[in-house]
C-alpha cells in the first residue's frame, strides 16, 4: 500500500513501538494511520462478538446480496470505533437565516459572473473557521494516551460529500485565510471531483473539524458522529420556518436547525453552547463574519 497520511510525530512514535505503519494501514485497510491506531493489536478490530447478527435471512423470505466496496468498509469500521470510544454528546441549536440569504441572493449577479456556485454552505465554511480561530479546544485533537491536548494554529475544514462510492471528507485548508469566493470555489471543486473519484488521500486528512450538510436532503436534527482525532463535527440540516414572538406579534423566521456532536472528554456542556451561540451569531448577521 503507498502513500500513507501519517503525521511526523506519530511516524516517530511507531519507530519507538517498533510498528510498520505501512502493514498495520495494510491490516486495517486504510489510508490514513492516527497515533491511536498504532496500540491496536491484530485482530483487536474484531473483538466484538457479533455472532447472533449472523442471521440466515433466506428463511424470512427472498433477498439478494451487495457487496459493500472496500472504501465504505473501511468508513463503517473507523465510525464503529468513534462511536464506541469516543463519549459523544449532540448539542442541538438553530440560526436565523434571514440577513445571510438576502445577502446570498444579492451577490447572484456576482456568483454568476465569476463563473461560481455561491452556497449556503459556502457561508457554514466562513462562520466556523472563524469560530474555531474564537475557541482553540474545537480546533484541537486529544492524544491517544488522553493525557494531552493538541491545539492546532491552523484550520482546515472537511466537506463531507455523499457519493455513490461512499461518503467521502475532502478539507478546505486555511479556510481561516480565505475569501467568500476562494471558499466557494473550493467546495465545488472538492464535491466535484469528490463525485468523480478524483480526491487525493493527501486531500481527505488533517482537518480541523467536519461538515456534514443534510440541507438539500431533509430532516430536522440529527447526531453526527464525530470523525477523530477531530473533537466535534457540525450537522446542519433543512431550513424551516419558526414562529417568533416580537411581544404580541407572530414573525415568521427561516432558522437553520444545526447539531454540534462533539468529545466530551475536550469540550464540556458550557463550551459548546458558547460556541454555538457564537456560530449562531454569525450566520445571523453575515457582517460579522466578513471582518
Amino acid at each position: 500500500m503507498t502513500d500513507i497520511i501519517a503525521s511526523p510525530s506519530t511516524r516517530r512514535l511507531a519507530r519507538q513501538k517498533d510498528v510498520d505503519i505501512d502493514a498495520l494501514a495494510k491490516r486495517l485497510g486504510r489510508t490514513t494511520i492516527a497515533p491511536e491506531d498504532l496500540d491496536r493489536r491484530p485482530g483487536a478490530e474484531q473483538a466484538a462478538d457479533t455472532a447472533l447478527w449472523d442471521v440466515d435471512h433466506t428463511q424470512y423470505g427472498a433477498v439478494s446480496d451487495e457487496p459493500m466496496s472496500r472504501f465504505a468498509q473501511v468508513a463503517a469500521r473507523n465510525m464503529a470505533a468513534a462511536q464506541s470510544l469516543i463519549p459523544a454528546v449532540t448539542h442541538h441549536d438553530r440560526a436565523d437565516v434571514t440577513a445571510m440569504e438576502a445577502f446570498r441572493h444579492s451577490l447572484r449577479s456576482e456568483a454568476e459572473g465569476r463563473g461560481v456556485k455561491l452556497t449556503a454552505l459556502t457561508f457554514h465554511v466562513v462562520a466556523l473557521a472563524r469560530c474555531l480561530r474564537r475557541f482553540g479546544r474545537f480546533n484541537a485533537s486529544l492524544s491517544s494516551d488522553g493525557q494531552r491536548l493538541i491545539l492546532k494554529d491552523y484550520v482546515h475544514i472537511g466537506i463531507a460529500v455523499d457519493t455513490p462510492h461512499g461518503l467521502m471528507v475532502p478539507v478546505i485548508r486555511d479556510a481561516d485565510r480565505k475569501g467568500l469566493w476562494q471558499i466557494a470555489a473550493d467546495i465545488t471543486d472538492l464535491a466535484a471531483r469528490a463525485q468523480a473519484r478524483k480526491i487525493k488521500p493527501a486531500e481527505m486528512g488533517g482537518a480541523s473539524m467536519t461538515i456534514t450538510n443534510l440541507g438539500g436532503i431533509g430532516g430536522t436534527a440529527f447526531s453526527p458522529i464525530v470523525n477523530p482525532p477531530e473533537v466535534a463535527i457540525l450537522g446542519i440540516t433543512r431550513t424551516e420556518t419558526v414562529t417568533i414572538w416580537d411581544g404580541d406579534t407572530p414573525r415568521p423566521v427561516p432558522m437553520v436547525p444545526l447539531d454540534l456532536s462533539y468529545d466530551h472528554r475536550v469540550i464540556n456542556g458550557a463550551d459548546a453552547a458558547r460556541f454555538m451561540a457564537h456560530y449562531c451569531t454569525l450566520i445571523a448577521d453575515p457582517r460579522h463574519m466578513m471582518i
